[in-house]
């Protein structure tokens, strides 16, 4: 079964001619299903998928009492998909639906999730080149080898959904999450359309707020189930660094003979970095007694071969 999601916010315009074009693609397939999330549109898009639902049985829509963000939107959506092989795009025309069929047979080539690449794109450089950036930066510090990380429309097996947690905005580093856990990602370069209704939700911030989710998932991968190997290394270093300015105070006053009223500043900053060091080396700890509860509560089995 093939399940397609498609987080939508205020695209009322567009979606008409959307839900046209993926009943032509799909007019051959056996069995799919189509799951909308409304992300508390407020320009009467909900109006017009309550309707669509309730005459297609293919069709499934969830509603969100607010606007929750993508992150939200997709979770759900992945929640709720039922398909072996799931496909996710976006709601605005931008992504062409006939680019799905080649998206499955790519996926069928042994890839656990095959994302689109907007190779040649129909955005305003104020979007194209933060873009640019940002996936350079992030196929840099993940090492997973595609050009683009948070295009829309992807392809997975039913297994890489439900293994990611997507929150905040996590869901534009879903191929990095998925390497992360080993997944096989691919691309293909797909058709990207020029935005035919409204305008983009992409804010100028979002590059930034962007950098700050990556350096988040980088450490939750890296430390999170031994935090005290990052925190206690820190802690390690300041705690040195202010028992050596507390030695340097000591040597100036039993063999310089200066009073430590001169060298206060100096004997001051040095207790503070070894108590600094100390709470750092605690924090790890504590890190390190909260990844012990949670060991074993992910699921780590890809498949169980049996002759029986």
């Amino acid at each position: 079964m093939l399940s397609i999601v498609i987080p939508v916010f205020n695209e009322r315009k567009s979606l008409p001619h959307l839900w046209k074009e993926i009943n032509h693609v799909l007019s051959d397939a056996s069995e799919w299903e189509i799951i909308f999330i409304d992300d508390g549109s407020s320009d009467g898009t909900t109006e017009y998928l309550v309707d669509l639902c309730k005459n297609n049985s293919v069709a499934k829509l969830v509603q969100f009492y607010r606007n929750f963000g993508k992150s939200a939107a997709l979770s759900e959506g992945f929640n709720h998909a039922q398909g072996d092989t799931i496909i996710t795009m976006d709601g605005d025309l931008q992504d062409d639906p006939e680019e799905i069929p080649h998206l499955i047979k790519k996926l069928e080539d042994g890839y656990d999730l095959v994302s689109g690449w907007k190779k040649t794109r129909h955005d305003p450089w104020t979007k194209t080149f933060p873009s640019k950036i940002f996936n350079i930066v992030t196929r840099l510090l993940t090492g997973v080898k595609i050009h683009d990380f948070n295009c829309g429309l992807k392809c997975y097996r039913q297994a890489v959904v439900k293994s990611l947690e997507i929150f905040g905005g996590r869901h534009r580093y879903i191929p990095a999450l998925a390497g992360q856990k080993n997944f096989r990602v691919g691309e293909i370069v797909i058709n990207h359309r020029p935005r035919k209704y409204g305008k983009t939700k992409y804010g100028g911030l979002r590059l930034f707020h962007g950098f700050f989710d990556l350096m988040t998932i980088l450490f939750l991968n890296r430390y999170t189930q031994q935090p005290l190997h990052l925190f206690g290394i820190f802690g390690l270093i300041a705690f040195i660094f202010g028992l050596v300015s507390e030695f340097v105070v000591l040597y100036y006053k039993f063999r310089i003979g200066d009073p430590f009223s001169k060298h206060i500043a100096l004997l001051i900053f040095g207790v503070m970095l070894m108590v600094i060091g100390i709470q750092f080396f605690s924090i790890g700890l504590l890190g390190e007694m909260m990844a012990r509860t949670g060991q074993g509560q992910e699921n780590r089995i890809k498949e169980i071969i049996s002759s029986s």
